[in-house]
């Protein structure tokens, strides 16, 4: 059994991803919270501010401090985009671990990210140490990552659901479709009059049509899949809820296979994967299966008279889509038990 505690910090601890890791980390037995930073609340309790967490943590926000993340085991930033790749360098050089939850070393093409984020990238020297953080792609590679590019939310379920089908190569890879849809909390913490409860309630509507920032990730994943280029049409929509991921994933099948047998590659698939469940055929995965827990449930079918196969996955975009995954990350590079501190059931009703 792992008995030593691992020093932890984390940088941006304000935001939902950084409230859903203390969260999760106050009940990991190996888990030892060492500093939380956050520019703007220098000095405030975090019990103060988020009074879930009174009597699991006596510990204040400060300014984030290169000598004190140095002596850390592992940084989580959960920040905007652009911070992580601005200390990640000194960190990794004085032998600190790190888990970037946001995108700064998911996309492995520097001018793509630069494309799509609007910023120069400042490290891109240390992109060949990077491992991309899904452990169902990537499981023995995170154990020894010296820096993990945790995955998008959207990218958490849309990889999972086609991942089964383009590693069997069953399906037109030129023509995939996924339909996203995410509950509020997506789109972060800050202040914005477009994420009152006003502005979204009782309203259902697509966004970002024209390209989303989640696309070339996801892109960059399959491909790893299939080993060949892929073509995929990403809408997501924004419904009226806190928590939770639904995506329909949409493809056509290029060899003969009927349902029974697509039931049976995904259960297998799956069988070992301790967060996925590929539910009974007939299921229709709800994103309240999955409240507040790291799992993901996902059902396939093959429509009647058709060659064309949906599967239908849903996660919780802060725990599966975030902070959860990242604990799960840290679980393997650490060499504890993958489920470490990630057994909480989904909240019901």
């Amino acid at each position: 059994m792992f008995n030593k505690k691992i020093k932890i910090a984390i940088v941006g601890g304000t935001g939902y991803t950084g409230v859903e890791l203390l969260r999760l980390l106050a009940n990991h037995p190996n888990a030892e919270l060492v500093a939380i930073t956050s520019r703007s609340e220098d000095g405030v309790n975090v019990a103060d501010m988020f009074p879930n967490l009174r009597d699991f943590f006596d510990i204040a926000f400060s300014v984030p401090d290169l000598s004190v993340l140095k002596k850390c085991d592992l940084v989580f930033f959960a920040t905007p985009h652009g911070v992580a790749m601005s200390m990640a360098p000194d960190l990794i050089k004085a032998g600190v671990k790190i888990i970037d939850l946001a995108a700064d070393f998911r996309i492995i093409d520097i001018a793509v990210w630069e494309q799509w984020y609007g910023m120069q990238h400042t490290c891109p020297e240390i992109m060949t140490e990077v491992v991309y953080g899904l452990p169902e792609l990537n499981r023995q590679a995170i154990k020894t990552a010296k820096i993990v590019a945790n995955p998008g939310c959207y990218p958490t379920a849309v990889q999972l659901g086609f991942q089964p089908l383009l590693e069997a190569g069953l399906v037109d890879v030129k023509d995939l479709i996924a339909d996203g849809k995410s509950g509020v909390s997506g789109a972060g913490r800050g202040a914005n009059v477009a994420f009152l409860a006003a502005e979204t309630a009782e309203g259902f509507k697509a966004y970002a049509v024209n390209g989303h920032r989640h696309q070339p990730e996801m892109v960059q994943g399959l491909e790893l899949m299939a080993n060949e280029s892929v073509n995929l049409t990403f809408v997501p929509h924004l419904v009226p809820m806190i928590r939770g991921i639904e995506t329909t994933l949409y493809a056509n099948l290029t060899m003969q296979i009927n349902a029974s047998e697509l039931q049976n590659l995904f259960e297998d698939f799956y069988k070992n994967e301790p967060f996925v469940d590929v539910m009974p055929s007939g299921s229709l995965p709800d994103t309240r299966m999955v409240k507040g827990s790291n799992m993901v449930k996902m059902a396939v079918y093959q429509l009647a008279n058709s060659n064309k196969v949906v599967v239908t996955v849903v996660i919780d975009n802060l725990v599966k889509g975030a902070s959860g995954q990242a604990i799960q990350n840290m679980n393997l590079m650490f060499e504890m038990a993958e489920k470490e501190g990630l057994n909480q059931l989904a909240l019901l009703p």
